[in-house]
């Protein structure tokens, strides 16, 4: 007689340590190491769709200038001019704004084109290089950063030596099964209809794993389960490759209560009709599609403790041109949002708990964290970060 054993139960997995959470010496390596090294979703393009307009973002301890040609390109440029380091953009003068014909160290009065060659500087025709010619006006410009844009977005990457942009697009493959499942939802086409920044007091680490997971839903998303009545048994949508999560049969579009919301996006299929696919790209966006919209988040992490978050609306102009109301689809990710940071800062004090000394315990329907944080360490190359 044969003796069929019962599957065992998926081990226990430990989380990170609580130290990952809290250290400034490891905060640094991952700005160093993740998001100067790796490509960085910086701004939507269309916030940028004028010459001369400019923008700053922080992008791992740099500070990064975006900014519109006159020839129409979208460039990057660290925000540091090249005569004794001023910044040409400061905290205290706003994140963008727009500039007539160049940009001008308020410092010395160095000047710089839209395409980051040196224009002008006082006594400027005094200064030769080593042969005694006239100095070379690109390569005393600003610094330029490697910049590609893709869905509407510009992503930016500090590293000498960009990864392959590829990387970033496979990303989305894991999740909606197919490597060309998004471009039928014409991201880069739409129009954001509204915007939210958060300014959320918790490590960037603590708002990915919430995102990755369900486990939460039922206990902190009422108004989420209600549209999305499967999420109530914790499988989040990111674990169902290329299915994501449905709509309940009562619910006719992804609102606050659930009626109707806009005509589907034209690309998207049957298949991806009345469905919720969420999409985590590495290392700090979030990507969420619904038939009729899309919800993209970008992080911006500034500290092992504060992250800011920016989160658009995204819809066809069609919808934005002819004044529909699109609060109730707001409200219902809003709210979203709100709860989901809310618990990242109920959680981010325990952090540094002695209880938290060798982290936590993750569920079976948490275990893709496992891999999250896999690749964390990988990246950081574990042991070789010095700890304060």
């Amino acid at each position: 007689m044969t003796t069929v054993e019962p599957p065992s139960a998926p081990a226990l997995l430990a989380t990170l340590p609580g130290d990952y959470y809290v250290n400034d010496a490891i905060f640094a390596a991952e700005q160093e190491r993740i998001f100067e090294d790796m490509w960085f979703c910086a701004v939507r393009s269309s916030d940028l769709a004028l010459p001369g307009k400019i923008k700053k973002v922080q992008v791992g301890r740099e500070s990064v200038l975006l900014v519109r040609g006159r020839d129409g390109l979208l460039r990057a440029f660290l925000n540091v001019c090249r005569h004794r380091g001023a910044q040409l953009c400061s905290d205290s003068e706003g994140a963008e704004g727009q500039v007539k014909r160049n940009l001008r160290c308020p410092y010395h009065s160095w000047t710089y084109a839209l395409d980051g060659r040196l224009m002008a500087a006082p006594n400027i025709g005094t200064l030769t290089d080593d042969a005694g010619a006239p100095i070379d006006r690109y390569k005393f410009g600003l610094v330029p950063v490697a910049l590609t844009e893709w869905l509407g977005y510009a992503w930016v990457c500090l590293s000498d030596t960009p990864p392959p942009f590829e990387d970033v697009m496979a990303e989305t493959s894991k999740t909606l099964g197919e490597s060309d499942a998004i471009s039928r939802y014409g991201v880069g086409g739409l129009d954001v209809g509204h915007r939210v920044v958060y300014d959320v007091a918790a490590n960037w680490k603590l708002i990915v794993e919430n995102f990755m997971e369900c486990y939460h839903c039922s206990s902190i998303h009422p108004e989420l389960v209600g549209v999305l009545p499967e999420f109530a048994r914790g499988v989040a949508a990111q674990a169902n490759i290329g299915l994501g999560a449905e709509f309940g049969s009562e619910i006719a579009g992804f609102t606050i209560d659930g009626a109707a919301g806009f005509e589907r996006l034209p690309g998207i299929t049957d298949q991806q009709d009345r469905r919720y696919f969420a999409i985590t790209v590495k290392p700090t966006v979030f990507i969420n599609l619904v038939p009729d919209h899309v919800i993209f988040h970008r992080m911006y992490p500034m500290s092992a403790d504060r992250t800011v978050v920016e989160c658009d609306w995204l819809y066809t102009g069609e919808v934005l041109g002819s004044d529909q109301d699109v609060s109730r689809s707001v409200e219902l990710f809003h709210r979203v949002n709100e709860q989901d940071f809310a618990a990242c800062e109920r959680t981010q004090p325990a952090m540094s708990s002695r209880a938290y000394r060798r982290g936590g315990v993750l569920v079976p329907a948490e275990h893709h964290i496992a891999e999250f944080h896999q690749w964390v360490v990988s990246r950081l190359g574990d042991g070789q970060v010095e700890r304060v």
